[in-house]
């Protein structure tokens, strides 16, 4: 069991390398709010599972780590959209100098 899972781990891994690393960077603003959206969720969903009582102290430790990655991917997720899309604002044009027209 721990082999198959390891094994999946692993593809999974490579695959989402392959497809990622083939975006063209155009896409990767709103690529990037999609997976904002996404770990949101899951950080909502360990929130609630680590609320259940009957979690063994390993579980609630992986899960505390968990959601401090999640929150981390998050908050970084987010600077980064906010940073790339300050680069297609207009910069504010100069103020005329005296006697000179727009």
């Amino acid at each position: 069991m721990l082999l198959t899972n390891l094994t999946i781990l692993v593809l999974a891994g490579f695959v989402g390398f392959a497809v990622i690393s083939k975006v063209p960077n155009t896409l990767h603003t709103p690529l990037m709010s999609g997976t904002n959206a996404i770990h949101g969720i899951v950080l909502l969903g360990g929130l609630l599972v680590i609320g259940l009582s009957g979690n063994s102290a390993f579980n609630k430790v992986i899960l505390v780590i968990a959601i401090a990655f999640g929150t981390i991917n998050i908050v970084g997720g987010f600077l980064v959209t906010d940073r790339m899309l300050e680069m297609f604002k207009r910069k504010p044009e100069p103020p005329a100098k005296d006697g000179e027209e727009k």
